[in-house]
């Protein structure tokens, strides 16, 4: 057993294998007290090996991060499949279908914006604050290419990515905004915690502006991006 940080709240990993405790030595926090603990059997670990020939440490860890992600809610906190890049204190956050060329994108703000770096590149945890500003946060889970780093900051706008045979962005309609979103949360768990995964939504949808990128993949959509977004 260990405990780590996540979105400032501390989480207990009751762990069977070494790779999850490895996987989060970044993240790791001092003392036993946790805000809550999760664990996972070992008919679930199987049960994850089917969908591929993946070492049952691997496969802990994804199990672990759901667990997580069904409880976060309940503390304000919500898991959006996206990427999110920080640029001089400011999160902005990326989603896009499978395919589409979100880490493309993805590298060529850090090629070409001066001061960006990478959040996390898959699976970031979000925060509603009382305010009503949305605070992006790095996880230990950060897709396959490892992008990411301990840290969090002030969510600016979200944008969603197309692919287009030109480069052109424009401000989504809130019914494009809630269609879109749907695809990308992780609404699981019980009743009670997609309830509230449902209301903070609602909170995302109305907290920061949304966009619509359709773009190739160029230094000129990175920067017609990052000149929109840094605007808000």
């Amino acid at each position: 057993m260990f405990v780590i940080r996540l979105a400032d709240l501390r989480v207990a990993i009751n762990n069977r294998y070494p790779f999850v405790e490895r996987q989060c030595k970044a993240y790791f926090a001092e003392g036993e007290s946790a805000d809550f603990a999760v664990s996972v059997s070992e008919e679930e670990i199987l049960e994850e090996q089917k969908f591929g020939n993946f070492p049952a440490g691997y496969c802990e860890s994804i199990c672990l991060y759901r667990h997580i992600c069904e409880i976060m809610p309940v503390y304000g906190v919500f898991i959006m499949h996206s990427a999110v890049i920080e640029v001089d204190g400011r999160a902005y956050a990326f989603t896009a279908k499978s395919g589409v060329g979100k880490s493309t994108h993805l590298s060529l703000w850090i090629k070409n914006i001066p001061n960006a770096r990478v959040l996390n590149g898959d699976k970031p945890l979000y925060r509603v604050c009382g305010d009503g500003t949305i605070i992006a946060y790095g996880t230990p889970w950060n897709g396959k290419e490892n992008w990411g780093y301990n840290g969090k900051a002030p969510l600016a706008a979200i944008c969603f990515i197309e692919r287009g045979e030109t480069n052109a962005i424009r401000p989504a309609s809130e019914e494009e905004i809630v269609a879109r979103l749907m695809h990308q949360l992780y609404l699981r768990g019980d009743r009670a915690s997609v309830n509230r995964q449902l209301a903070l939504m609602d909170a995302l949808v109305h907290a920061v502006p949304y966009y619509i990128l359709s773009c190739t993949i160029s230094d000129e959509a990175a920067w017609l991006s990052y000149q929109t977004m840094s605007r808000t």
